[in-house]
């Protein structure tokens, strides 16, 4: 088992960090709040979740233990697989998600694509008493892009299509974001974006 890859970052997107140790290049799966922390840095220290089926060997990275952990406690809600886990995550920081979810605060949580109200209760009901043992940190203090708008644009847009949503929607949804606030990061556009979708 693999708990964390430390490493040389040899590609970084907001969905996938590629970590080089020992000649190899590990593809790990990032939320945004990873990606956004991951920011400017040439080195990482990805704590790491396998996921492993028959047809796939998947590896989701986190900065620290307590995001990992709050990762586990989603997928083992029924009904949150790890694409849907790295989603909420990428929509809150470990401290925002553990008091959503600790103040019962379903109409947050169904904010999040892909995520209705049944499922939302279903995630506060599972794991209220659990979030109270993650020492949540909060991974939100990053430093903004200083991306040209055409090219956080793309970045942005981009970013959407890897988590899976069609290009033209994405980019009509970016644009809006960037129309009304053309200084914001491009992490910051990619999350206000995913509430729109």
């Amino acid at each position: 088992m693999i708990d964390y890859i430390k490493g040389t970052i040899a590609e970084l997107n907001p969905a996938v960090c590629v970590i080089e140790n020992g000649g190899m290049g590990y593809a790990v799966n990032i939320s945004l709040t990873s990606y956004q922390a991951l920011q400017g840095a040439n080195d990482a220290k990805l704590f790491i979740y396998e996921s492993i089926r028959e047809d796939a060997f998947v590896l989701y990275g986190f900065m620290t233990k307590e995001e990992r952990e709050i990762f586990l406690l989603l997928i083992s809600v029924s009904g949150v697989g790890a694409g849907t886990a790295r989603m909420i995550l990428s929509n809150f920081s470990v401290d925002e998600l553990v008091s959503a979810i600790a103040g019962g605060n379903v109409r947050a949580i169904k904010e999040v694509k892909g995520i209705g109200a049944k499922t939302a209760e279903r995630i506060i009901v599972d794991l209220k008493d659990k979030v109270a043992k993650v020492g949540a940190v909060d991974l939100t203090s990053v430093g903004a892009c200083k991306a040209a708008r055409n090219e956080k644009r793309e970045e942005a847009v981009a970013a959407l299509v890897a988590l899976g949503f069609q290009q033209a929607q994405s980019a009509k949804i970016v644009d809006r974001v960037l129309k009304e606030n053309g200084d914001l990061s491009v992490g910051a556009i990619i999350k206000i974006s995913l509430k729109a979708l």
